[in-house]
This record gives structure tokens, sequence and C-alpha cells, in this order.
């Protein structure tokens, strides 16, 4: 099945990913930028120096003030785009990695038509992220997202790492789990190389609301240890309550260090959230 459609991808090209702090990047792209360039935004003045553009010295300033100033732009610049997917055992639950491969693909996308570069990263690990330039490239972001399957535990602290050691400039990350580990705090530390941080935090509804009751022996997805547990509706508020404090938490921490962060439930309708959610929220525009 297609992960996107053709009306859907056709609907995705008018969109942007939104960076929420000044980037530096290499070549011409669609991002504000720390340095200076040629688009129509003015940023400032600087003294007029032999060899500068003579076309952008401010003529109404040099008649009024006697001083040759030359006008500075804000720099498009791109930006690399950094996919991390969680593949755990856990996102095989209520169909959380089918909906995060659709949203990344459409993330994904957004980057490319604006001319900004992808990588695929997911953990437990990619040793080698695939890397994915300019819109011809969907198809295989496709094809490479398409094959995620989900196994194994959640090294949050470890993928953290590895992505952070990967070369290149800050960009933007956007991280996309159910965050169902004790080491889901790691990932503030992706803000710390300058990056624009976007936590998509996926969880399907029987995470939130478990359909069970009575002596039960549980077993972990990832980790496969069992546990017994005895279910009473006390039990159970019990959890739901603390399954809303765990969301507040992350949304709190996610503030507190410039990140945003997009509650997601698995059965959400994706064209729904690209379109208004995450519109509203400035996620996209």
């Amino acid at each position: 099945m297609s992960l996107l459609s053709p009306t859907l991808l056709a609907r995705l090209e008018r969109l942007q990913l939104t960076s929420r702090h000044r980037l530096a990047g290499r070549f011409g792209g669609e991002h504000r930028s720390t340095r200076y360039g040629n688009s129509i935004d003015f940023a400032d003045f600087r003294q007029y120096h032999p060899g500068d553009d003579y076309r952008r010295i401010d003529y109404h300033v040099l008649a009024r003030l006697d001083q040759v100033l030359i006008k500075l732009y804000e720099a498009d610049d791109e930006v690399v785009t950094r996919v991390l997917i969680d593949t755990s055992g856990s996102m095989a639950t209520g169909g959380k990695l089918e909906l995060c491969k659709r949203l990344a693909a459409a993330v994904g996308f957004v980057a490319l038509v604006n001319h900004d570069v992808v990588t695929l990263h997911t953990f437990p690990k990619t040793e080698r992220p695939p890397r994915f330039v300019g819109k011809s490239a969907s198809p295989m972001m496709f094809d490479a997202l398409s094959r995620l399957e989900p196994g194994g535990v959640t090294p949050f602290a470890e993928a953290t790492a590895h992505l952070l050691e990967r070369p290149g400039p800050p960009g933007i990350t956007v991280v996309f789990s159910d965050l169902l580990t004790t080491q889901w705090e790691s990932l503030v530390r992706l803000r710390a190389r300058g990056s624009d941080l976007v936590i998509i935090h996926v969880l399907a509804e029987v995470d939130m609301r478990p359909p069970l009751a009575g002596d039960l022996e549980l077993q972990d997805r990832e980790d496969l240890r069992t546990v017994l547990v005895s279910l009473t509706p006390d039990a159970i508020r019990s959890y739901e309550e603390r399954g809303l404090r765990f969301r507040r938490d992350i949304a709190a921490r996610c503030h507190s260090i410039g990140a945003a962060y997009v509650p997601v439930m698995a059965h959400d309708d994706p064209e729904d959230l690209l379109f208004h959610s995450w519109v509203a929220s400035g996620v996209l525009r």
C-alpha cells in the first residue's frame, strides 16, 4: 500500500516545515539562517566596503546622514531534516508505526520539495542512515520507510548519541515515538547541537486505556519479560491518571528546552493532522 496518495502529495507541496530557531545551512534553501544573504527580508545595515554590491547602498541614509551603508538581508538556507523513527517492539501496538511511517513520509516530502536534505534514522539505531536530496528522491525515501518493521527494545540514549555523532549542520530533527521507556528524556539532548526539535508523541488507545481486567500474566513486547498483575478498577484508574501525567511531563520538558511537542493518537487521520492540527500548532506552514 502506498504511504501517501498523489492527491495528498500535491497538497503537501504547498507546505513547509517551520524553523523555530535560526538555522545555518550551506546552500540556498527555504529557511531563515544566521547568515546574511539574498532574500527580501531586511536584517541590518553595515558600512560599505570596496567590492560590495553598490545596488545595496541605502541612498536615503546617505542623503540624510552622509554615511555609505549597505542593506543586509536574511539568508535563505538549505537545512538537514533528520527523521528519527522508533521501530521498537512497542510500536507494533495499535498501528502506531504505520501512522508514523505515513507522517514521516509527509514530513520528508515537504522537506525535499523545499530543497532540504533528509536523513532517515531509527532506533534501534541505523548504522548508515540513508540520505535523500531533491523531490526526485521521494520514491526512494517512501520505499525505505515502507520497509521499516517493529522489533526489539528502545535504546533511546544510544540512538540519541548516535545521531549527535553524525556530521552536518544543526537542521531540524523530527522524532516519532511512543516514548514508552524511562530513557525518553535523553531525547532532549538533540537540542544540544542547535537543532530545531519536534517530538511527535504517538500513542494507541490501548496504551492509555487498556481493555483488560482481572489477574493476568502480561508479556513485554520488547524484552519479552513477563509480569503478574491484578487489574482492579482502582488499578486501571491509577494507570490512566499516570498516563495523563506522563504526557504532561513530556510536554513540559519539551517546552522548557524550546522543542515542539505534538501528541498524536494512532487512530488519528493523517491529513487532518497535517493540514489542521500541525499547521495550527506551527509545525508546518
